[in-house]
């Protein structure tokens, strides 16, 4: 874990994140003092959301498409997870404590029952819960050096399996650990591996485009 800034400089952030915009980057608190605290209360008055690293606060973005994804993945996700009884699946607002003082927000994320006592769906607006599997859809503004970190920090909490979504090559990086994953293109099939066995999903359901009308001219 890299140790955490009074408040971290340009320079630092570039280093740690890379070309990250800077908009994404919320100043007040300065980063480096941001806190739990500061997440969801941001949340509560402004509805934004925002992840925390070692005292900074990043916001989430997300276009459009990127939203349909994560929904359409999550739904089928979701309907697997109900027909055997499985766990629970939660969305893109779903935010979650991995580590001490890091919050990260998967756009789809799976956790079984086994952690979860007594079948309790957590209440807190941030558990601290570790999900089996977690769905990253990849977007413009964010940064190679931002999603290997997160990458890291998903494994070491206790994430087994990542979906890495990019949808401009309609590819997805199944990875089951940091170093060590797979590309599947629009042709292929998803596979929930261990965690979920005997999920199966061709991509080209998830990339689809809808038909067209042949009505319309």
């Amino acid at each position: 874990m890299v140790s955490t800034p009074t408040e971290w400089t340009i320079a630092e952030l570039s280093e740690q994140f890379g070309p990250v915009p800077l908009a994404r980057i919320r100043t007040t608190p300065p980063p480096g003092q941001a806190t739990e605290h500061d997440v969801v209360e941001i949340e509560a008055r402004e509805k934004r959301l925002y992840e925390l690293y070692n005292g900074v606060l990043m916001e989430k973005v997300m276009g459009y498409y990127e939203s349909y994804l994560a929904m359409l993945l999550g739904r089928f996700l979701a309907a697997y997870v109900d027909e055997h009884d499985l766990g629970i699946v939660a969305g893109e607002a779903g935010m979650l404590q991995l580590l001490a003082g890091e919050i990260r927000i998967p756009d789809v994320s799976f956790v079984s029952w086994d952690r979860l006592p007594g079948r309790r769906i957590p209440r807190e607006p941030v558990p601290r819960l570790v999900p089996e599997l977690a769905v990253e859809v990849v977007s413009k503004s964010n940064t190679s050096k931002e999603m290997e970190r997160k990458l890291r920090e998903y494994f070491a909490a206790g994430t087994r399996l990542v979906w890495y979504v990019y949808p401009d090559t309609r590819t997805v990086r199944v990875f089951t650990a940091p170093d060590q994953s797979v590309e599947l293109n629009a042709s292929q099939m998803l596979g929930g591996g261990d965690v979920l066995p005997g999920f199966q999903l061709p991509l080209t359901q998830l990339f689809r485009e809808p038909p067209q009308d042949p009505y319309d001219e």
